[in-house]
């Protein structure tokens, strides 16, 4: 089956995947910023303006401040090219170097490990090493990480630093107002003296603010502790979840600075596809797909 791309038609609008970069408006990305939202409105509302001894312009300023990074860090994570390969139009005429399973895999050399490469059936193509092919996405994507509901985007080459910042920022944030939260139930206590019950029938905004932050610090603390880890090794989710690099070294591995450096300095890669660009006059969808039989 072919489509016809009238003239103007940019790549994304024609692209295969599901996540085609500046058009994912997902339910999770959806959930996540008014969450972070409705937070922010009901501590500067009903919190930040009520606490006693503190200085509440300060106090709501520095809310609102790590409001806009987080939200700033979610634009970010979801607009940019996660690391999407190019998709091959031709039929591969590379012979099976491993058919004992069916799968079609060659085997290449990285500092000194044998790394195996799968062929995608969809795509074609022999992988690049550390690619993985998102079938929520529908994307190979290179250093492919995991797919985040939370947030509707594959993370991976491109966006993991900006996967980081936002889990980092998230964490602070749900820290902050769950610490003026907790001093602010603390206030109410003592002045009228009434128990959690109490709480729940004078302010229930502040009592649901509370739990929600609880959770959501646990929630980000184990990520964002995760990932610190995974940084350090240099090791993608997808890579520890499957042991890849077990019973051999991880040819990565620059140690724990090099590493850092690697995943939070080094200068981005540029998209190996250019989704503004004007499309191809015919996409053939056919091409797109693994071959029958």
């Amino acid at each position: 089956m072919e489509i016809n791309a009238a003239k103007g038609t940019r790549t994304y609008q024609v692209w295969p995947g599901n996540n085609v970069t500046l058009s994912s408006y997902q339910r999770g990305l959806f959930l996540t910023s008014v969450s972070i939202l409705i937070s922010t409105w009901i501590f500067t509302i009903y919190i930040a303006n009520d606490l006693q001894n503190t200085n509440p312009t300060l106090v709501i300023t520095i809310c609102l401040i790590l409001t806009i990074v987080i939200i700033v860090n979610l634009i970010l994570v979801t607009s940019i090219d996660p690391g999407i390969t190019p998709r091959s139009t031709q039929q591969s005429s590379i012979e099976d170097t491993d058919s004992s399973n069916g799968s079609r895999r060659k085997k290449v050399t990285i500092n000194g490990v044998q790394l195996k490469l799968k062929f995608c059936r969809i795509y074609r193509i022999f992988r690049p090493p550390r690619s993985c092919h998102c079938t929520i996405c529908d994307n190979c994507v290179e250093k492919f990480d995991h797919h985040c509901p939370w947030i509707g985007q594959c993370i991976a080459l491109r966006n993991y630093r900006f996967y980081l910042a936002f889990l980092i920022t998230a964490l602070m944030f749900f820290i902050y107002i769950f610490a003026f939260s907790c001093w602010r139930i603390h206030q109410r206590v003592l002045e009228s003296g009434t128990g959690l019950f109490g709480m729940l029938r004078n302010c229930p905004e502040t009592l649901a603010l509370t739990l929600f932050s609880f959770a959501a610090i646990w929630f980000l603390g184990g990520l964002a502790i995760f990932h610190s880890y995974l940084t350090a090794i240099n090791q993608t989710a997808y890579e520890n979840f499957r042991n890849s690099y077990e019973g051999s070294p991880n040819p990565y591995d620059k140690g724990i600075i090099g590493n850092i450096t690697e995943v939070l300095f080094a200068p981005l890669p540029p998209s190996r596809v250019d989704f503004r660009a004007e499309a191809m006059t015919r996409w053939n969808v056919e091409d797109e797909m693994p071959p029958l039989g």
